[in-house]
């Protein structure tokens, strides 16, 4: 979640002492979480990491408290053939007669599972509706900063990688509470926006709907330097096969870690995958001062397909977040609560 300094990298690139624009190149990799410092680019085959990761003693890590009388935020870990990640599960004491759904939260770059709990608000948000929420936490081991692996091949397929333990988090938790694939859901920040936008691709059969904040598009990035051209902007489009999956995108006008280009394909790719014929409707208002465009499109048998809030002077923070959390900002619009809405109105 920095900013890509390219314009130090072209001044470095004109020094010519032998080795300096690869010493600025690795510096900055590891600010973003690419590479380790002094290392190798912190995106390993997930396969080959396998071992390491399933040879390590478990120890989930600490849930939050909780102050919802019959309300339980638990700590667990899951593993499977492409590796193991350890994770949060939110249940609400109104999920005791049933949940209403279930939603997958992928935090971003440098943060955690239980800060990214704090910053959305999505546990209030799960007692107010009674959806089961499940916060998933990437390995250091596997990103030096703790980002999600989005621009790594072998992290864009089905049954591969990331994507393989995120599905399968998803699956055995909404068995363990009874909620079917059209009530599951999952959305991102950043890093885990782009993440939730390759879920949204690879298994649309287990999750129904995407929430993508601050993203990147899917297929963008196939290596460090097209991840870097992605974030700024200036990455060619490269043609890859979409599906439908209903999304909801926030972006703000002033994030300058992530382009607003990005969010823009990511409508276009949804739109392009979907029908010939869809109704469009595009409202303007101020909220708290800050001027929000939302644009809708839905299908012809009303099911809405896409949302689009684009955020005046938003910067590469969730919208209407908790100052408890990092990369949060208050004024808003609330992108939990839409989020949400989008989600369970849904079927």
């Amino acid at each position: 979640m920095k900013p890509f300094d390219t314009s130090a990298l072209r001044r470095v690139m004109a020094d010519a002492r032998p080795g300096a624009a690869s010493d600025l190149v690795r510096r900055t990799l590891a600010q973003h979480g690419l590479m380790a410092e002094g290392g190798n680019p912190a995106a390993p085959n997930p396969l080959a990491a396998m071992a390491g990761m399933l040879n390590r003693q478990a120890h989930p890590s600490a849930a939050p408290e909780v102050t919802v009388p019959g309300a339980s935020f638990g700590a667990d870990r899951f593993a499977c053939k492409a590796g193991a990640r350890d994770y949060l599960t939110y249940v609400p004491a109104s999920a005791s007669d049933g949940a209403t759904g279930l939603i997958v939260m992928l935090h971003g770059c440098t943060q955690t599972h239980a800060d990214f709990a704090a910053g959305t608000g999505m546990n209030a948000l799960a007692e107010r509706h009674g959806f089961v929420t499940v916060y998933p936490q990437q390995s250091r081991g596997d990103n030096a900063q703790s980002c999600w692996n989005w621009f790594s091949p072998g992290d864009q397929r089905r049954d591969r990688g990331e994507p393989a333990i995120l599905a399968g988090i998803a699956t055995q938790v909404a068995a363990a509470h009874g909620v079917p694939p059209s009530k599951t859901f999952v959305a991102g920040l950043s890093a885990g926006a782009a993440m939730a936008v390759i879920l949204g691709q690879t298994h649309p059969d287990i999750f129904a709907a995407v929430g993508a904040h601050s993203g990147l598009p899917f297929g963008s990035a196939r290596d460090v330097p097209s991840a870097f051209a992605v974030m700024a902007g200036t990455a060619e489009s490269r043609p890859t096969n979409h599906r439908a999956t209903p999304t909801i995108i926030f972006q703000g006008s002033a994030d300058h870690t992530v382009n607003p280009a990005n969010a823009d394909r990511i409508a276009r790719d949804i739109l392009g995958a979907g029908p010939e014929l869809t109704l469009f409707d595009k409202q303007s208002r101020q909220i708290n001062g800050r001027s929000v465009v939302q644009e809708t499109t839905t299908t012809g048998d009303g099911a809405t397909l896409l949302e689009y809030w684009k955020v005046e002077g938003l910067g590469h923070a969730w919208s209407g977040g908790n100052p408890a959390g990092s990369y949060t900002d208050q004024t808003g619009p609330d992108a939990s609560a839409e989020m949400v809405r989008f989600f369970l109105t849904r079927g």
